[in-house]
């Protein structure tokens, strides 16, 4: 077993990261976990977005 984890600023380039990931992908996906941390510096929101795909090759 095996994991793999993104972690990125924005939504998309999350998205764009996982894509990229699975379609060179050959293997069994055992499960994908997800999170959102949001944190507040100074007047500004600042968000990450991440993501850990189990699998098995």
């Amino acid at each position: 077993m095996k994991v793999k984890l993104f972690d990125e600023n924005h939504e998309k380039d999350l998205e764009t990261a996982i894509n990229e990931f699975l379609s060179d992908f050959e293997g069994e996906i055992i499960d994908i976990k997800y999170q959102v941390a949001v944190s507040i510096f100074s007047e500004e929101q600042v968000f990450c977005f991440s993501a850990m795909i189990v699998y098995t090759k």
